[in-house]
């Protein structure tokens, strides 16, 4: 028998061969040798762009954003050649995966299809709109004649501190003035811009090119999916934390309305830890706050990112090389405008990578810090790879993997393991600081929802330009459950007080990476031995995977994949899953939702929110006279 089976097997072998389509085969052939002059120019080209795209945003001069607009328009003109020579071969035929793979990435031009003329100005259009957000600058509510409050640090701490209302109301609009209502001409046009680019490159708009990264043609419904499964968990903390405000603004905060979005302690409310201290659930007991150990320690921006690199080390990935420390802009300078947002940067030459941020001495920057580094972490691990796969295996992967460490970092047990917390926990302080990273992380994910789900309505034209700014809110009151403290119109463009719109960065990365890093934490936690599903003495919350080497080598085989295979092969190396699935999020803060049900139930709290009182409509002067 096992003859007649060898038999079959040659003669199947046999007949593929003859099958096989010998100019099909030649030109596989060119194939692999083209790929290796694209990549290698490519990587020149990534290096040139970067050093550019760094200049300007570390020091925002003319020049600066001259030879950054100059440098893109010569690129996308190598671009859009190298994709003339992509587009003559017949890589939908070709057998080897990964060049066929490869050819199917350098299939899409992107933004580079346009005619040169609207290519620069689709370009200035977006640095010029991260320019004005950058160096905007407000009045200071009680001094009407100091007008010099820059966003990062002067307003986020006032919205963070301040409990005056009328403060926070200022600052609040005065931001949206400042910046939305003088870049919504040039956003409309960008956006029109943008839609044509998408078609083409075949796409039917956008938001379908920008979702192509996933490869999957039905991930806005996986999406809505996920967010439907987390759903009542935020219900639960949006409830209480309302039923919280109360007590604190009165009848401010509607009993049964969205909650008011200057209250929340956060410029845009995609986050509310800076109002734990009002709500947190065992008043009494100490905060788990460490930016006084922090002080006391005498920590600055160095020792903030020295104590991140440390704990990758800890898991048997890489330290930062030299240039990192030499070329890194990791506090504000003093002496020019830059954009504070805090990014990295890969300098594809396989040893510069950097990180810009203007740190404070805070825990909200430790994390930060941390979240940066996981970047850079991606960058080196691989940086073998080719310069097309140089990337995340989706673009929720880059953005999860800062954040699965900083999972740990938060936890009392590796801070006491740190030097920066002390004593002994009990199952109140334990319920405190699962509701402080709850306010961080759960109340985020309808608002990087909504980010998104307003573009691709603008972007399939669903939300035409007069509707920008009511269908946003709209949106945000469905979705988030929050309210403006004032009416709205569309003579505001309040989208725009937030960098990701002005900048054109797709937002939805962050839902898909808050989602997966919960999977990831908990498939290493496993690994690392410090979870156990059911067992009440290891729950998933108090998790530290730091000094795992198991965990890291697992964690150090999926970064190094880069882009080189489907994100579905890149969450299962980690995970044993190949989908996306928001279990690893419920169970995480399956102690908490227990409470908050509790708590709301026994308090009678309403659930959900009636639609709000506040009105937004096409022009200021339509509404009634504005509370301002």
């Amino acid at each position: 028998m096992w003859i007649w089976k060898c038999v079959s097997v040659c003669c199947l072998l046999w007949t593929v061969a003859l099958c096989a389509d010998p100019e099909l085969e030649e030109e596989e052939l060119r194939a692999r040798t083209f790929l290796q002059h694209i990549n290698g120019v490519r990587l020149e080209e990534y290096q040139r762009l970067a050093n550019a795209e760094w200049n300007y945003q570390t020091n925002l001069t003319e020049p600066n954003k001259k030879h950054l607009l100059d440098t893109e328009t010569v690129i996308a003109e190598s671009l859009k050649k190298q994709w003339d020579e992509v587009i003559k071969f017949k890589w939908q035929g070709f057998r080897d995966n990964d060049i066929k793979r490869q050819f199917k990435m350098l299939s899409i031009l992107g933004p580079a299809i346009l005619s040169e003329e609207k290519f620069q100005r689709n370009s200035k259009l977006v640095s010029e709109m991260q320019e004005l957000y950058s160096t905007a600058k407000v009045c200071d509510y009680k001094d009407s004649k100091k007008c010099d409050l820059a966003l990062n640090p002067d307003l986020e701490s006032i919205i963070r501190t301040s409990k005056d209302p009328e403060e926070l109301k200022h600052i609040w609009v005065e931001w949206r003035k400042a910046v939305g209502q003088n870049v919504r001409q040039m956003y409309k046009e960008h956006i029109e811009l943008d839609n044509e680019s998408a078609r083409l490159n075949n796409f039917t708009d956008t938001s379908e090119y920008w979702l192509s990264d996933y490869d999957t043609a039905d991930i806005k419904d996986q999406i809505e999916m996920l967010w439907k499964q987390m759903k009542p968990l935020y219900l639960q903390i949006h409830a209480y934390v309302r039923h919280q405000m109360r007590k604190t603004y009165g009848d401010l905060v509607p009993e049964k309305g969205p909650i008011p979005a200057h209250l929340t302690g956060n410029m845009w409310a995609q986050s509310w830890e800076h109002f734990f201290d009002q709500s947190k659930p065992y008043p009494n007991k100490k905060s788990l706050s460490i930016t006084e150990e922090m002080i006391k320690q005498n920590y600055d921006y160095l020792k903030i990112f020295k104590t991140a690199e440390e704990f990758f080390v800890s898991l048997n990935l890489t330290a930062m090389p030299p240039q990192f420390w030499e070329e890194s802009m990791l506090q504000k300078p003093t002496d020019r405008e830059v954009v504070c947002h805090a990014s990295a940067m890969d300098f594809f030459d396989g040893k510069n990578f950097r990180i810009k941020q203007c740190t404070q001495v805070k825990e909200e920057d430790l994390f930060v810090a941390h979240h940066e580094m996981g970047h850079i972490e991606y960058f080196l691990q691989y940086a073998h790879q080719p310069a097309i796969y140089r990337g995340g295996a989706n673009e929720g992967f880059h953005e999860a993997i800062g954040d699965v460490i900083a999972l740990s970092v938060r936890t009392s047990k590796h801070l006491k393991k740190i030097g920066l917390a002390s004593g002994e926990d009990d199952p109140e302080s334990d319920l405190n600081n699962l509701y402080f990273n709850g306010l961080s992380k759960i109340t985020f994910l309808p608002f990087a929802y909504v980010m998104d789900l307003w573009r691709w309505g603008v972007f399939s034209n669903d939300i035409p330009s007069q509707d920008y700014n009511c269908k946003w809110w709209k949106l945000v009151e469905d979705y988030q459950g929050i309210e403006p403290p004032l009416d709205r119109s569309e003579d505001d463009f309040d989208p725009a007080s937030k960098y990701h719109i002005v900048a054109n960065v797709p937002y939805i990365r962050y839902f898909v990476s808050y989602v997966i890093q919960f999977q990831f934490h908990r498939a290493l936690c496993i690994k690392a031995g410090e979870y156990v599903p059911n067992d009440p003495s290891k729950p998933l919350h108090e998790c530290d995977i730091y000094q795992s080497t198991e965990a890291g080598n697992v964690l150090g085989k999926m970064l190094q994949m880069g882009a080189s295979r489907p994100w579905q092969d890149a969450m299962e190396v980690v995970t044993g899953q190949r989908n996306m699935d928001a279990s690893g999020i419920l169970d995480y803060f399956k102690p908490l939702q227990d409470w908050l049900e509790a708590e709301n139930k026994k308090n009678g709290v309403f659930i959900g929110w009636e639609p709000s009182k506040r009105v937004c409509s096409s022009s200021r002067n339509d509404n009634k006279p504005s509370e301002e």
